[in-house]
């Protein structure tokens, strides 16, 4: 990764990442276990997927009324979700399993969800997980014009209106992936020579994305309006409605993990360097939200267990919930925040404080 400006403290006086790291391995260890992924999200895959994929082949068979084919679009938003929260995300991160075929060929379903892995790994794993809410480095913070995450970024008068109309944007997230986001990002990458592992030769980054691209419209727009009885605009509607509902939960899981009321936005000092190590900096920046909730700890895919992630990207999250408490006391013992909030309603109502605060005019802010 060539982005060397910002650098993290080497300083841990008191070895919180030595002590921590070291308790996570024993437990590993003493029971045992391994890192990746098990039947658990194995099952979960299968599950997930169905979600996602049998309601398409339902419409391509059968003649529904327009109350069932809604509620199948919806379904297929909710499995489009779960596979990425679920299957890819751990996938991309070396976590599913521990051959590194089985995870190239699920993090591959990154492109099904119609993005594209290696923009992913670079803006997720690359610049999100290694500059966490730092403004100009961490591409989650950034939302152009229309949303305003942080103190550091600029303010527009239309921000004052942001923690209301923000949930509309949210919807557009997986849309955005298929017109312009992936295009954007993949040049600006390789110009940049940002790449998670070896950089791709761009020739076939960009065969790649085009290819990718090309074979996803066939299958979720081209065959159902060419060879079955399914009008144009049913397509259409069916194809928006899944995306805004499978862009609306990944929007808001992952806002619920950083942009709220009690994770800092750090910036650098005039030589890059940050004040903490990296390890720190990540409890300062994260949160955990609704963690004795099963269905959210099942559906999430461990992403409201944001804390053990950030820490352990490449744990698998169905271990999330147990090593929890190792990973609590240990930043306690050291006198370290770990912030969580109970439930997701309180998680939410802290985002959209948090929205609103960034949309008052700076010096109106309190």
């Amino acid at each position: 990764m060539n982005k060397p400006q910002v650098t993290f403290s080497r300083v841990d006086s008191a070895k919180f990442f030595r002590t921590l790291n070291k308790r996570v391995n024993t437990y590993f260890k003493e029971n045992n276990k391994s890192k990746n992924g098990n039947w658990r999200l194995h099952l979960k895959t299968i599950v997930m997927f169905s979600l996602y994929l049998t309601p398409y082949f339902l419409f391509l068979g059968l003649d529904f009324p327009w109350w069932a084919q809604l509620l199948l679009t919806i379904v297929m938003g909710v499995g489009m979700a779960g596979v990425g929260m679920n299957v890819m995300h751990d996938a991309n991160h070396g976590a599913y399993s521990s051959k590194k075929w089985i995870n190239k060929i699920m993090g591959g379903s990154m492109y099904i969800l119609a993005g594209n892995v290696y923009n992913w790994q670079v803006q997720h794993n690359v610049l999100h997980h290694t500059y966490t809410n730092i403004h100009g480095h961490d591409e989650d913070l950034e939302a152009g014009r229309i949303l305003r995450f942080s103190e550091h970024s600029k303010w527009h008068r239309l921000h004052k209106f942001q923690h209301y109309y923000s949930i509309f944007f949210y919807g557009l997230l997986t849309i955005n992936w298929v017109i312009s986001s992936d295009f954007s990002q993949t040049k600006r990458y390789l110009k940049q020579k940002l790449s998670y592992g070896k950089l791709p030769k761009a020739s076939l980054q960009w065969s790649t994305l085009v290819i990718t691209k090309l074979i996803y419209a066939g299958i979720w727009i081209a065959i159902p309006i060419l060879f079955f009885d399914i009008a144009w605009w049913k397509i259409l509607i069916g194809f928006f409605i899944m995306h805004y509902v499978a862009g609306l939960i990944l929007s808001v899981v992952f806002q619920l993990a950083h942009i709220v009321e009690q994770t800092d936005m750090p910036l650098p000092d005039n030589t890059g360097s940050m004040k903490n190590t990296w390890a720190i900096h990540q409890l300062f920046t994260t949160v955990n939200f609704s963690t004795k909730n099963k269905i959210m700890n099942w559906f999430t895919g461990g992403l409201n267990h944001q804390v053990e992630h950030h820490i352990f990207p490449n744990i698998s999250h169905v271990h999330y919930t147990r090593i929890s408490k190792i990973v609590k006391e240990t930043a306690l013992e050291f006198n370290l925040p770990y912030h969580e909030y109970k439930t997701t309603r309180k998680a939410l109502l802290a985002h959209f404080r948090h929205l609103k605060e960034m949309g008052m005019k700076p010096a109106l802010a309190i």
